[in-house]
């Protein structure tokens, strides 16, 4: 039998799930299930309940959920930002990374991108040194811009980081309305 699986917008009801999601997906021993973990050069948390709370209540964004079979098994975070849909905090459970899910969010994110908000552009930030994770995106049509912002060293929000050479970096993918 097929899973079945639905996209919602995410409430306030959910922020303590989307917090739990976004953790193991990239820190913590639990991230090492999946191939996006960020456990070796990020140690401390990614997010908390706080945070996704707020976003939640902002203006222009929006979580969008992946449920499989009731369970929330991927998640991330977009806002409008004029002719622009920035994508973010995007997390797939570990156990479900490498299974098509992502690639189904992405697709889900462009047509809002598109349909919903008229935007010509996705656009999100990686920490440049994830080079399987960025070319998982370039295969997806995304493209490396070379421009980058610092990381937010100092600021344990983003983490404690192991080594002192991070920054992220913009992709960009055009879209066609």
């Amino acid at each position: 039998m097929t899973p079945k699986h639905t996209f919602r917008t995410a409430t306030q009801a959910d922020a303590a799930v989307i917090a739990s999601l976004v953790e193991s997906a990239y820190r913590g021993d639990a991230s090492r299930a999946g191939w996006t973990t960020e456990a070796d050069f990020l140690h401390g948390r990614r997010t908390d309940v706080t945070e996704i709370e707020e976003l939640l209540t902002g203006p222009n964004g929006r979580f969008v959920l992946f449920e499989r079979d009731g369970l929330v098994a991927a998640s991330c975070y977009i806002e409008r930002q004029g002719e622009i849909c920035y994508f973010g905090m995007f997390s797939v459970h570990p156990p479900f990374q490498g299974t098509g899910i992502g690639r189904l969010v992405i697709e889900e994110v462009e047509r809002i991108a598109v349909e919903e908000w008229a935007c010509t552009r996705v656009e999100m930030t990686v920490i440049d040194i994830r080079d399987e994770l960025i070319a998982w995106y370039e295969r997806r049509g995304y493209a490396r811009t070379g421009r980058t912002k610092p990381f937010p060293y100092g600021d344990e929000r983003f983490g404690l980081p192991q080594r002192d050479d991070l920054r992220f970096e913009y992709l960009v993918k055009e879209l066609r309305a």
